[in-house]
C-alpha cells in the first residue's frame, strides 16, 4: 500500500539505505561571524571548500523560549558539499566546534545530492543514479 502511495518515498529510502548517493550537502546556520569554525571543523575532516550566504533570522520569542537561547538575527549559512561517506563526522565536528551550546549556536543538516559536475576528483564529471520501472539504475 505504501509503495502505491508513496513510490518517491520508499525509492528515496532505498537510495539512502544502500548508500548510493555519492556526495551530500552539508548545510549549517550559524550566527553571523562563525562560518569560519564551521569550515575550519569541515576542513579537518575532508572537507574541500563550502560557500557562505548571509542570511537573518526570523525566531520569535516564542522559539527562544522553546529552545532556552537567545537567537541573534544575523546568520551565515554555510553550504560544503562532500562525499558521503565524510557526511557523518563532518556534522559530528561542525556539532561540536559550532552547535547550540556554542557561542556560533548552530544547526547543521544534510540532504543527499542526486548529480554533481564540476568537481576536479579525476573522474567523469556526472554521476547519477535514476530509478526506473525495472529499479536502479547509475549513469
Amino acid at each position: 500500500v505504501l509503495l502505491r502511495l508513496f513510490p518517491c518515498m520508499v525509492i528515496l529510502r532505498l537510495l539512502q539505505t544502500h548508500n548510493l548517493w555519492k556526495h551530500e550537502l552539508i548545510m549549517c546556520i550559524v550566527n553571523s561571524g562563525f562560518s569560519e569554525t564551521v569550515m575550519d571543523a569541515a576542513r579537518e575532516l575532508g572537507a574541500r571548500g563550502g560557500t557562505v550566504i548571509r542570511a537573518r533570522g526570523t525566531a520569535n520569542a516564542e522559539a527562544e523560549k522553546h529552545y532556552g537561547i537567545a537567537v541573534q538575527p544575523d546568520k551565515e549559512i554555510v553550504m560544503i558539499l562532500v562525499d558521503s561517506s565524510l557526511k557523518n563526522d563532518i556534522l559530528h565536528a561542525i556539532y561540536k566546534a559550532a552547535g547550540l551550546n556554542t557561542p556560533g549556536q548552530g544547526i547543521a543538516f544534510s540532504m543527499p545530492v542526486e548529480s554533481v559536475v564540476g568537481l576536479s576528483d579525476g573522474k567523469l564529471p556526472i554521476s547519477t543514479i535514476r530509478p526506473t520501472s525495472a529499479g536502479l539504475t547509475k549513469f
